[in-house]
């Protein structure tokens, strides 16, 4: 295992010397310069697990080293010390974004803590991300994520079709992931090097679904100024998929059938009729069954898209998968907003794993990226889901719906301020903040001490 790497900046050599002295007998690899400027180049051409910065130095000072630090690597924790302690100074490196602020003197073995708890910090959030892509890689298949004896039986049946160019009929709930199932089918099969075209037929009107699908000439109605091309033409040589295909009316059913049956088709307001190579695969959340003895599908129809069958589980009938599919979304939000969130509390799994999931994975997917935008620690905890899917009694604070993220945070301050009542430093450490930035954030929100408190 590694030693963790520790960047010391500061220009008196007594200081610079016993600071890394303290440090490597501590077991860390030590590097000491004097200059900011040669810190910045260092950081720039290496990786570092933490630096630590004295605030008053000659040709450039630690507030603007530490900004450099920052603007190039967001996550470095920083470390500000200073003999020169003034409240104005430490409120200007918290809100630079240090990590902590040291006042000289200090206790060695004061440091060494402050700094072992950052180091075991940061190795924690290693392992977690690490710990996330093995699982992610090991378990995850195109796109599709799962373990689950449901989830791998729909794996084998897309390795197996996929070669072919046989018509496929994905079954399942909104929200299972029948377009990444179809996606999945075109990209391991001899049509990957050809358009994946998706037509949306329950949310396309009906009265533009046959020009979306068959495309029209110019002139065929009002508004036609050119020939258009349709989603089927647009497909030709690659792969059609028609998502929600039970929402179509019976007419479209007709034109379609028959476009299945000969595999050519004429535009609105054509004469010539257009011969295409395209594979067909259909998905709906309906039981098309039902809608045949209501009338409401063809028969035909229906045998011409059932060549094969692929049944895709919800969320609820693969409840094992959930861990993997929520550290899957956890990894890619982290990634998109910058955040540093490193896992789920035992509590927040508990409750995702239990949920019914009406939405399915994209419905947790939207839970994950709301718990990562309104996080204020690193690890997400029962009250950073969104209320929907956790009851009121359930949440450690209570909030109304549809609140602003701003509005959520602060009920969360005020919430651990009374829950630690009003000890700051219990607080700062339970929301993994310093004293400097929650002192900020009381005076941001106005947030007032409750009266039997004081």
């Amino acid at each position: 295992m590694r030693k963790s790497r520790i960047l010391v900046v500061d220009d008196e050599e007594i200081m610079r010397s016993s600071l890394s002295d303290w440090l490597k007998d501590d077991g860390y690899d030590v590097l000491a310069v004097e200059d900011g400027f040669e810190a910045i180049e260092r950081v720039k051409r290496e990786e570092w697990d933490l630096a630590v910065v004295d605030l008053k130095m000659p040709k450039i000072d630690g507030l603007e080293v530490l900004r450099k630090l920052r603007e190039m690597r967001p996550k470095l924790p920083v470390i500000i010390i200073t003999a020169y302690a003034t409240i104005d100074s430490a409120v200007m490196a918290i809100k630079e974004g240090a990590t902590d602020y040291i006042v000289k003197p200090f206790n060695p073995e004061e440091i060494s803590r402050v700094i072992a708890k950052l180091v075991e910090h940061q190795r924690l959030i290693r392992e977690n991300i690490q710990l996330r892509k093995e699982l992610t890689k090991k378990f995850r298949f195109q796109d599709l994520v799962g373990k689950s004896p449901k989830m791998v039986r729909v794996i084998e049946m897309i390795k197996t079709v996929a070669p072919t160019n046989s018509t496929v009929l994905i079954r399942g709930e909104s929200g299972t992931g029948k377009e990444l199932v179809a996606r999945a089918i075109h990209e391991l099969g001899p049509r990957k090097d050809f358009s994946f075209i998706a037509a949306a037929c329950g949310a396309i009107p009906e009265s533009l679904l046959e020009a979306e699908l068959f495309g029209y000439e110019k002139g065929a109605f009002t508004g036609a100024f050119a020939q258009h091309k349709g989603r089927i033409e647009m497909a030709d040589r690659g792969t059609l998929f028609l998502d929600e295909i039970g929402d179509i009316s019976l007419k479209t059913q007709v034109d379609l059938l028959r476009f299945l049956q000969e595999r050519e088709f004429r535009r609105i307001g054509g004469e010539t009729s257009v011969k295409v190579d395209i594979r067909i695969i259909a998905a709906t959340n309906k039981n098309l069954g039902e809608m045949i003895t209501r009338g409401e599908f063809r028969e035909d129809l229906y045998y011409r898209l059932n060549v094969i069958t692929i049944q895709v589980p919800s969320l609820r009938e693969r409840r094992e998968d959930i861990p993997l599919l929520a550290n899957y979304f956890l990894e890619k939000f982290c990634l998109s907003t910058g955040k540093t969130v490193y896992g789920f509390s035992d509590q927040v799994m508990k409750v995702l794993v239990d949920y019914d999931w009406p939405g399915n994975i994209r419905q947790l997917e939207n839970a994950v990226e709301h718990a990562v935008v309104v996080a204020t620690e690193s690890e997400i905890q029962l009250h950073h889901l969104p209320q929907s899917v956790v009851s009121r009694e359930a949440n450690t604070f209570e909030t109304k719906p549809y609140q602003s993220l701003t509005d959520v945070e602060r009920n969360h301050i005020e919430h651990t301020l009374k829950k630690h009542r009003w000890n700051i430093k219990k607080t700062a450490n339970f929301l993994g903040i310093n004293r400097v930035t929650l002192y900020n954030k009381i005076k941001k929100y106005k947030i007032q001490k409750d009266k039997e408190i004081q």
